[in-house]
């Protein structure tokens, strides 16, 4: 009896395509974890082990030209992305929101979706050895019941230095813990 691949799940894996805005992306992702007094608090207060600008800062293309030079970039690879999804579009998504991500050593972000976007991602900018991969969840595990154990629940996707992971917003995913002896730098985003 032939089978088919119905409703597959698109997870986009590409590099950024620039190194020395990866490296100035470092840099600029350290500065706001030492200046950004407002992120540092709220991630203490989340027990967030790090830092991010998530909470405390929604101007960053505004605020740095280096992030400015970024979403220029993503925004390609978020419309190669959605034209692969075969997304029936009236217009081009538009970034929604983009924050900075500093996990320390022993750091996690457990399970989650993107409410209210299109398309969510991340960029690594510093991915130490072992820093720990993200890992993305069969969109059917809700539903399965009573069905037997697969090998391919779950995915885990390795980044690299300058990698860009692009998926639906509601494919759950999480960040599975910092393994390194340094922190694991990464920028997230959402489209709507």
């Amino acid at each position: 009896m032939p089978t088919r691949l119905l409703f597959p799940t698109q997870f986009y894996e590409a590099d950024l395509g620039d190194t020395t805005l990866v490296d100035e992306l470092a840099d600029a992702c350290r500065d706001l974890a030492s200046e950004d007094r407002a992120g540092r608090a709220w991630s203490k207060q989340h027990g967030y082990r790090g830092y991010t600008s998530y909470a405390s800062l929604d101007d960053l293309p505004l605020r740095d030209p280096r992030f400015e030079d970024l979403v220029r970039l993503l925004n390609r690879h978020v419309a190669a992305f959605a034209k692969e999804c075969g997304f029936e579009l009236g217009k081009k998504l538009k970034l929604d929101s983009l924050w900075v991500n500093v996990l320390k050593p022993g750091g996690t972000h457990s399970g989650h979706i993107h409410p209210h976007s299109v398309v969510s991602g991340t960029v690594y900018v510093a991915v130490p050895p072992g820093s720990g991969a993200l890992k993305l969840e069969d969109p059917r595990l809700p539903m399965l019941m009573a069905a037997p154990a697969r090998p391919d629940t779950f995915v885990y996707a390795e980044p690299q230095v300058g990698s860009v992971f692009l998926w639906e917003s509601w494919l759950r995913h999480e960040v599975m813990p910092n393994a390194a002896k340094q922190d694991r730098i990464s920028i997230s985003f959402n489209y709507r």
